[in-house]
């Protein structure tokens, strides 16, 4: 192939990632504004000037659009980190922490996780499978990091790693809320900083183990 012929090659696919993007970002400000069965692929398609099957046609389906917005917010939360995944053991918190100060600053994606992630719940519901696994990886992620930040010859109980992954989770959620709606009152970062640290030092108590800074 030319030096031209692949540069035509290359220049369409960079406008359709281009595209793409523009139209998960809108999907993002719809769904999060309105919710995944009130957000219209129709107002999504306005945002970035397209036609309703413009958008279809990159996506397929409303699902599978719904699908790549939570995909595409998933990306946003590790795109700065080296290999753009979750860290481990100590840092894994830090990165929790560091998450909920970069959230200050992108309430609209705040937001669209809140009520997506809360909209799953419901019967038939597109991103239902997606929230149960990415709850349960996290989950996962969060036991193999409490249990790497205390000394392996004086480990807490399994039910103490069990009850302060989960709670680790329902504070960075909850926080979530109480700061969308009161912006002014709740400090996400700070706040949910007290909170993991709290609760480490609940599940391991007693246990040597390294401070979170």
């Amino acid at each position: 192939m030319t030096e031209s012929a692949t540069s035509r090659v290359s220049k369409p696919r960079a406008v359709t990632r281009r595209k793409r993007e523009e139209i998960l970002s809108a999907a993002l400000a719809v769904f999060g504004n309105k919710g995944y069965k009130n957000g219209s692929l129709a107002e999504i398609a306005e945002q970035v000037g397209m036609t309703h099957a413009g958008v279809l046609h990159h996506f397929g389906s409303k699902d599978q659009l719904l699908i790549e917005v939570l995909l595409y917010r998933d990306r946003t939360d590790v795109e700065h980190i080296e290999g753009q995944h979750i860290p481990d053991g100590l840092e894994l918190f830090n990165h929790l922490i560091a998450t909920s100060r970069k959230n200050e600053k992108r309430p609209g994606i705040v937001q669209a996780f809140a009520v997506l992630s809360a909209e799953s719940v419901t019967d038939s519901h597109p991103a239902k499978e997606f929230f149960q696994t990415r709850y349960a990886n996290l989950r996962d992620e969060i036991r193999t990091a409490l249990r790497a930040v205390c000394d392996k010859e004086d480990p807490p109980t399994d039910d103490a790693i069990e009850f302060a992954t989960c709670s680790i989770i329902a504070v960075m959620d909850g926080l979530q809320i109480q700061w969308l709606l009161a912006p002014d009152v709740v400090k996400l970062a700070d706040s949910s900083a007290f909170a993991i640290n709290a609760l480490l030092s609940s599940a391991i108590s007693g246990h040597t183990r390294r401070i979170l800074t």
